[in-house]
């Protein structure tokens, strides 16, 4: 069985390409690193490393183990800080991971009835993209955490379940100014000519964008790549385009915007709770997930602003 500290040793080298980087980052001297390496090698049977002029660079057998390897020091850490709640007794602490779009929008009515329901609970939130969401839940750092997904990408990962809260549509924002400011909704066909904004860094958004053009007959014409969706309406406000965003973005809806429901049927986001399947859930947990079932079949988790 492999030695847990040769395998982090063995991680550090593969992503530093370096046994000198990653003694430094593991704080241990090269020789030491050299000698771990040496031992896993022996114990895999295999070379896990092929020497260059500068720095090692992993083998097919050296890729394949460190895959392995990430997963169980997550698990390692995952046990670890379990193991450290109880030690301490803070299993009335909830820590909860979520997105930018449902922290604005959803999130904060649902905190603010559970703390009124059970102020001895201490909440910790963080809000964070959808990959460091999931290794945050991977390693323990957080007990449940809200994901999406498309129907072109179902969420699926080993060791995670999840289940479904709720669905949201895409909506359209124009600025006040707009010719279709005051539609009360539009078909995408009649978006053709239209300048838009999109959001950067390949979110999911621009392929939701992308789909929808595409069964209209077009590609859309993107003038500006936003980093957030309040920049994104900001952008919209002064008709530099418009938008397609998820309806939870809107949440915090700018004076100068105007959305519209799009009359054309589009795959809808899903939002998901997700926990650990090998964590038990305690009652603060359980709670804090009857609560988000309850409060997601109420109407009112439209934001304001969007056409009855």
């Amino acid at each position: 069985m492999f030695d847990p500290r040769k395998l982090a040793v063995l991680v550090a080298v593969v992503e530093h390409e370096s046994i000198t980087a990653a003694a430094e980052e593991l704080m241990f001297t090269a020789s030491a690193v050299s000698q771990q390496l040496r031992k896993l090698e022996q114990e895999a049977g295999q070379p896990l490393f092929r020497r260059r002029p500068r720095g090692v660079i992993p083998t097919e057998a050296g890729y394949l183990l460190a895959t392995h390897a990430r997963k169980v020091l997550r698990q390692l850490h995952a046990a670890q800080s379990d193991m450290e709640e109880l030690a301490r007794g803070e299993r009335g602490t909830l820590k909860i991971g979520t997105f930018p779009s449902l922290a604005a929008s959803f999130l904060p009515r649902v905190l603010d009835t559970y703390r009124a329901q059970f102020p001895a609970i201490k909440l910790s939130v963080h809000s964070t993209i959808f990959d460091a969401l999931l290794e945050e839940l991977e390693r323990g750092q957080s007990h449940l955490c809200f994901l999406w997904d498309y129907p072109w990408k179902r969420f699926g990962s080993t060791g995670i379940r999840s289940e479904e809260i709720f669905q949201e549509p895409s909506v359209v924002l124009v600025s006040d100014s707009h010719p279709l400011a005051r539609a009360h909704d539009v078909g995408m066909a009649d978006l053709r000519d239209e300048p838009w904004v999109s959001r950067a860094n390949d979110h999911p958004v621009v392929e939701v964008l992308d789909r929808a053009a595409a069964e209209a007959g077009f590609r859309p014409d993107i003038t500006m790549y936003a980093n957030d969706y309040q920049e994104a309406q900001a952008m919209v406000s002064v008709g530099i385009g418009i938008a397609m965003v998820p309806m939870s973005a809107v949440a915090l809806q700018h004076p100068k915007v105007r959305i519209l429901s799009l009359r054309d049927t589009l795959p809808e986001r899903r939002v998901l709770l997700a926990q650990r399947e090998e964590r038990s859930s305690t009652p603060a947990e359980m709670a804090f997930r009857r609560l988000v079932l309850d409060l997601a079949r109420q109407p009112e988790i439209s934001p304001p602003g969007l056409p009855a």
